[in-house]
Formats: C-alpha cells, sequence, structure tokens
C-alpha cells in the first residue's frame, strides 16, 4: 500500500459549466473507461442527447480516449444543461492531461479537432437566466397597455 502511495497518480482535475450545471472531471492514466456519476457514458440520459455526450470520444477517436480514465462528477441545473456541461468537462480534461503528461504537439492537436468543431467544447457559455423585473412578466415583457 505504501509503494502505491509513493508513486505519483498522473491526474487532473477540471471542471465545465453550463448556466447552473457544474460537471468536474477527474482525469487519470487508465484504460478507456468514462463514468458519468458512477454510470458509463452511453447510458446517459436523456437518450435523445445520448450523442452530445459521446462528440468528444467520436471527435477524437476511441484510440485517444484508450490511456486514460475520466471520471466526471455533474450537478446542479436541468437535463440538457448537464449533459453540455459534462461533455466540456469530458473535452477539457483530455487536453489538460495532454498537456501535462504527453506533450503540447498532441495537446495542440486535439484542442484544434474540438474548437473547429464546436468552441463550447472547451470555452464555456457565458449566458445566464436575465432577472425578473417591475412593471412586466418577465425580465424584457411589460404588461400590456389599455386606453380605456
Amino acid at each position: 500500500f505504501a509503494a502505491k502511495m509513493a508513486q505519483p497518480q498522473q491526474s487532473v482535475q477540471v471542471f465545465g459549466r453550463k448556466k447552473t450545471a457544474t460537471a468536474v472531471a477527474h482525469c487519470k492514466r487508465g484504460k478507456g473507461l468514462i463514468k458519468v456519476n458512477g454510470r458509463p457514458l452511453d447510458l446517459g440520459e436523456p437518450a435523445t442527447l445520448k450523442y452530445k455526450l459521446l462528440e468528444p470520444v467520436c471527435l477524437l477517436g476511441k484510440d485517444r480516449f484508450s490511456g486514460v480514465d475520466i471520471r466526471v462528477r455533474v450537478r446542479g441545473g436541468g437535463h440538457v444543461s448537464q449533459v453540455y456541461a459534462i461533455r466540456q468537462a469530458i473535452s477539457k480534461s483530455l487536453v489538460a492531461y495532454y498537456q501535462k503528461f504527453v506533450d503540447e504537439a498532441s495537446k495542440k492537436e486535439i484542442r484544434d479537432i474540438l474548437v473547429s468543431y464546436d468552441k463550447s467544447l472547451l470555452v464555456a457559455d457565458p449566458r445566464r437566466c436575465e432577472p425578473k423585473k417591475f412593471g412586466g412578466p418577465g425580465a424584457r415583457a411589460r404588461y400590456q397597455k389599455s386606453y380605456r
């Protein structure tokens, strides 16, 4: 057990965000496992957004993920936001892992593939819900005005 603790574990922790959902991905050397809240990636709910979850894997090919294990914890937000947060966390964790433990060239290659496909895979979307104001039913809409 002491020998196991002596060697440093190659791992990175990265988060992905969308609205109020936050996903934390823990990426370490392994054999290609990707789990979200303890469940495999392809059992992701809702089923219609399964391909959104698998996008980073499909884009980069299974071989790039074969040397790492990624475990993701996600909380907050709704189903869709969580899916976007998860895919961002997975992509960012792989890029960070490659930068830290592999080499800069392969990290740049991965990054370019992801960014050319969809920038939100690596860059968080800053949009938030705007607060409601008085004098109307929502943030911008005003109550209807009548003259008689």
